[in-house]
């Protein structure tokens, strides 16, 4: 056995291994589906019908952007990414992950420190890891420690939070934390994944909804979750796209989207934009679910305003009983273990979904308290 298996036989005896689940037809709490776009049988018709209009048909992009993988069409897409978010150019990525590594790692020159929030998503951590920048960590949406760190740092530097959480749900408090960038001279780049589509009159995001898109360095915005498709930009100002176009490894050399992908952006973009029902009903659920913690449960839920609930199982073991009682229920929900969140931290990480009901709601509440009188 070598050492590779060898983590692996470690992996099954804590119970840790990874597998890949089969998506199942089980009420879905699990899913970054927050609208129902991926499910959306006239989305996927829209793109469909954009795709096939797309001139020259073509099965793949043939190259790298910066090699034959450009076109006028995915420029196109990307004036309108930038327009709807209300910033001057937009980088579209393939994915959220190589957005973030692409971003970071390029502009962690020398003589710049990133101040990253403790909880930020691995994309940026990886993309921090891979720069030669100073690094620092600042407790979870602490002012005080955010502005300890601003003050300790001399130099440039570089402050990332994500919007809205996606591990704990709470919203960062991201006018507070850009005074103390104002005031300390810092740059400002903020992960917008899990709030596009959800925040926001339109889905604009936190950052366009408090008018501060033009006040950070970048913000990255994905559209695997809310959107329903796949890939995500960079936005920022014009010399920031140049600059990636330049120096962003994942971008550079990666093969560029393929004119479904793009199309796929697109439209999801324009059928966003008359959702407003959609984003009504997942707010009316959000509110319906906090009112249910705040009225009967006495289990260790953390505070969240957001599509996204936790209730802290402390323990592998346990939460993994937890999570397998709610399925036999009919109820997907997927158990968070240590390492993944610290030892203590493991959870029940609840998605909540334009299309869940309040009777769904209030049925997994009356599993989830009976469960926790029995254990």
């Amino acid at each position: 056995m070598n050492r590779y298996q060898q983590e692996l036989e470690k992996r099954k005896e804590t119970k840790l291994l990874r597998k890949l689940p089969i998506a199942s037809d089980q009420i879905d709490f699990y899913s970054n589906d927050y609208l129902g776009f991926a499910r959306s049988n006239e989305l996927f018709a829209n793109i469909s019908k954009a795709h096939a209009h797309i001139e020259p048909k073509l099965s793949g992009s043939t190259g790298s952007r910066l090699l034959s993988g450009n076109s006028t069409y995915a420029e196109s897409v990307e004036k309108s990414i930038a327009a709807f978010h209300g910033m001057a150019s937009a980088l579209i990525f393939s994915s959220g992950y190589n957005a973030n590594v692409g971003l970071l790692s390029a502009l962690g020159k020398k003589g710049i420190t990133f101040i990253s929030d403790e909880l930020i998503h691995a994309s940026m951590i990886d993309g921090i890891r891979l720069s030669i920048a100073d690094k620092l960590k600042f407790k979870h949406n602490n002012l005080e420690d955010l502005e300890k760190k601003l003050t300790k740092v001399q130099g440039e530097k570089i402050v990332l939070v994500e919007s809205i959480y996606s591990m704990d749900g709470d919203i960062a408090p991201l006018k507070d934390i850009l005074e103390l960038c104002r005031h300390h001279q810092a740059e400002l780049i903020v992960d917008e994944a899990h709030a596009i589509g959800v925040f926001g009159e339109t889905g604009e995001g936190m950052c366009s909804s408090l008018g501060i898109q033009n006040d950070v360095l970048a913000s990255v915005v994905t559209f695997g979750k809310a959107m329903g498709i796949h890939g995500a930009a960079v936005l920022g100002e014009k010399w920031l796209k140049d600059y990636l176009i330049n120096f962003s490894r994942s971008f550079i050399y990666s093969t560029a989207p393929p004119n479904h992908q793009l199309a796929s952006i697109k439209c999801a973009y324009e059928y966003n934009e008359k959702s407003a029902a959609s984003r009504a009903e997942l707010q009316a659920n959000i509110a319906h679910f906090i009112g249910q913690i705040n009225g009967s449960s006495k289990q260790n839920w953390l505070k969240s305003e957001s599509q996204i609930q936790s209730l802290i199982i402390p323990g592998n073991d346990q939460v993994i009983a937890a999570a397998k009682n709610l399925r036999e229920s009919g109820f997907n929900i997927l158990p968070i273990r240590s390492p993944s969140v610290p030892i203590g931290g493991e959870r029940l990480r609840i998605s909540l979904h334009s299309y869940n009901t309040t009777e769904e709601i209030d049925q997994l509440f009356s599993i989830i308290n009976k469960w926790d009188q029995n254990n």
